[in-house]
Order: structure tokens, then C-alpha cells, then sequence
């Protein structure tokens, strides 16, 4: 799943980065966006990019294009517990 098929409020789990073009792969990681890091989307701009997360108690805005290397997975979270 890539990041571009989540709706604002959809809970999510970085699995992996693809190889992509190296200085902003480190730039990612650098952020913070490591495998196993869950995050929320928090804004999708009207015509879809950027896209706001928050994670690690920040909000981070990514281009579509550029989070494409990001592999999740969403995450369902059982608010009734």
C-alpha cells in the first residue's frame, strides 16, 4: 500500500523503504520515518498532494510523488477497549 491510498484519519505502520533516489531516502529516514514507525494522516490537500501525517508528535507534509518509496501498511485501532 502506498501512502497516496489513505483518507485523512487513516492510522498507518511503515514497513519498509524502497530503494529511490538516495539523498531523499536519507532525508526520510532522517525524519524519523523508520520500519515499524505508525503514523496518522492528519490533512490531504484538495487535489491530493501534499499529504499531512503526524508523526512521532510532529506533522510532517510529503509530496505524493516523493512518499511513493514509503512502504505501510494500515492500521486498525480498536477504539473500544
Amino acid at each position: 500500500m502506498h501512502l497516496r491510498d489513505m483518507h485523512k484519519g487513516d492510522h498507518g505502520r511503515i514497513v519498509g523503504i524502497d530503494p529511490g533516489e538516495p539523498c531523499y531516502r536519507k532525508k526520510l529516514l532522517a525524519m524519523g520515518l523508520l520500519p515499524g514507525t505508525e503514523f496518522t494522516v492528519a490533512r490531504v490537500a484538495p487535489l491530493g498532494d501534499p499529504i499531512e501525517i503526524a508523526v512521532r508528535g510532529y506533522a510532517l507534509s510529503l509530496r505524493r510523488d516523493e512518499a511513493h518509496i514509503l512502504k505501510i501498511e494500515k492500521v486498525h485501532i480498536d477504539r473500544s477497549a
